[in-house]
């Protein structure tokens, strides 16, 4: 039953089944397009609500805050930073700094 052929059985099920994998790939792709999407979303959402608290801080600049300011945009905390970097140097640097401000 089985032959090689054109028109024959085993063409007919490797075409039902190819077109099965089609139609399983293109409902994963609009899957996969749907959760981008949102994704996405969520991000610029983020995104935007990160900018405009940023915006906000800027704004309310007040001499002798500077340092708080710098705190907050770095972790000093050596064990908590998940970067690959090492960045030890600049926090000793940072924390120099503001230990003995420079004179101008």
């Amino acid at each position: 039953m089985e032959r090689g052929a054109k028109g024959t059985p085993r063409n007919a099920n490797s075409r039902k089944q190819e077109a099965e994998w089609k139609e399983k790939a293109i409902k994963e792709l609009e899957e996969w397009y749907a959760r981008q999407d949102e994704q996405l979303q969520k991000t610029k959402a983020n995104n935007r609500a990160a900018e405009e608290a940023f915006v906000n801080d800027v704004e309310e600049i007040s001499p002798g805050t500077e340092w708080e300011r710098v705190a907050r945009l770095c972790d000093f905390n050596p064990k908590s930073s998940k970067q690959a970097k090492d960045v030890s140097r600049m926090r000793s640097i940072l924390i120099s700094l503001k230990q003995a401000p420079l004179v101008r």
